[in-house]
């Protein structure tokens, strides 16, 4: 069930992200090779319109392969040649990759990752009108921390952290994971009107990491109704945020290898999710599964827009230069660095899955 719930939810995101390559790079008039779902050997695949649509056996990721893109127009062409036909000339309806305008190749390769974040709000809309949502207002403080010291009280309500404004009370725990033992600044609102004070985080030995000292957060939210818009956007938000101060703790040493997790780490947190709403129903678990396919979504759009090689930020870096300066940079130099930048990729994959397996099995 474990692996089946992985495939649909790494599956949906897959698609979304290969389908706004695919559907730019059509409205634009480039030739689509293939697109597939999956890496590896083929399993499935058919031909339509000059496009091979294919599955294929790791799901584990996907592409949209452009006519021209790897620079071999003959052998990699689905895009039947100009040729002449009872003597009138039979015109290409599609041009290759590197022929398209420069904003043309931009949009085809920035739609992936913005797919990705309208696939994240669509869940979102499902997950949040069903579910509601959660407000950061505080349930109770512990005795001795420095948020009951300052005079915080229950049912106060948490606007700012560090300056950055607060809407979920998920939000709070990020906050305070990746702030760690730094002073931290809090707004916090109480019948009607805004306090602000500065805390200095305790560590607890039990919890292992530094608290402010709140014993639980969170007030519901109905969501069946224009909340729905609201807390869906803010629902995506967090994701977004919560991404790149993620990335930005790994970047500054704030977060760990255990912190990461590639293929084999989402299958066991989508396992251990699936089994706890097991007994909830059918729908619970749908729900569960919806929320983590939302996160990953907005994960994965945010990682495909980092500049770095082999990626789709990586590609756009070219791409902009080329529009800034009017020319392209020479292809065999944008691929030298595209390889450097995949087999790099590559084996920062075998070091997840490694650090995934032995996290398993401790």
């Amino acid at each position: 069930m474990t692996i089946i719930l992985f495939i649909l939810v790494f599956g949906l995101i897959v698609i979304s992200h290969e389908f706004g390559h695919f559907l730019l790079g059509k409205a634009n008039g480039i030739g689509v090779v293939e697109f597939a779902v999956g890496m590896g050997p083929k399993l499935f695949s058919f031909t339509k319109k000059g496009t091979r649509y294919s599955l294929r056996l790791l799901p584990i990721g996907g592409a949209c392969m452009f006519e021209g893109e790897d620079g071999n127009l003959e052998e990699n062409s689905a895009i039947q040649p100009e040729s002449e036909k009872q003597g009138a000339l039979i015109k290409k309806e599609t041009m290759a990759f590197p022929d398209a305008p420069v904003w043309a190749r931009i949009s085809a390769v920035a739609a992936g990752p913005i797919f990705n974040f309208i696939l994240a709000f669509l869940l979102a809309l499902i997950v949040v009108g069903y579910s509601g949502s959660d407000r950061p207002v505080i349930n109770g403080l512990m005795d001795g921390y420095p948020a009951k010291e300052a005079g915080i009280m229950p049912g106060d309500v948490i606007k700012k952290m560090n300056g950055e404004k607060i809407y979920l009370a998920r939000e709070i725990y990020v906050n305070m994971y990746l702030n760690k033992d730094k002073d931290m600044t809090l707004v916090y609102e109480r019948d009607g009107k805004e306090y602000e004070t500065t805390l200095t985080p305790k560590y607890d030995e039990k919890e292992g990491r530094y608290l402010l000292g709140f014993e639980g957060y969170g007030e519901y939210v109905d969501c069946r109704n224009t909340n729905i818009f609201k807390y869906s956007y803010y629902e995506v938000r967090y994701g977004l945020k919560s991404t790149i101060k993620s990335l930005g703790a790994l970047v500054t040493g704030n977060a760990s290898k255990d912190d990461v997790a590639g293929p084999i780490g989402i299958a066991q947190v989508i396992g251990e999710v699936s089994e706890a709403a097991a007994p909830y129903g059918a729908w619970v678990v749908i729900l569960n599964m919806l929320n983590i396919a939302m996160l990953l979504s907005v994960n994965l759009g945010i990682l495909n827009l980092l500049p770095l090689p082999a990626l789709d930020g990586g590609r756009l870096v070219f791409l902009l230069i080329e529009a800034i300066r009017g020319k392209p940079i020479p292809p065999e130099k944008e691929g030298i660095v595209h390889f450097a930048g995949f087999v790099a990729l590559m084996i920062l994959m075998v070091f997840v899955m490694y650090n995934d397996i032995t996290r398993l099995f401790s």
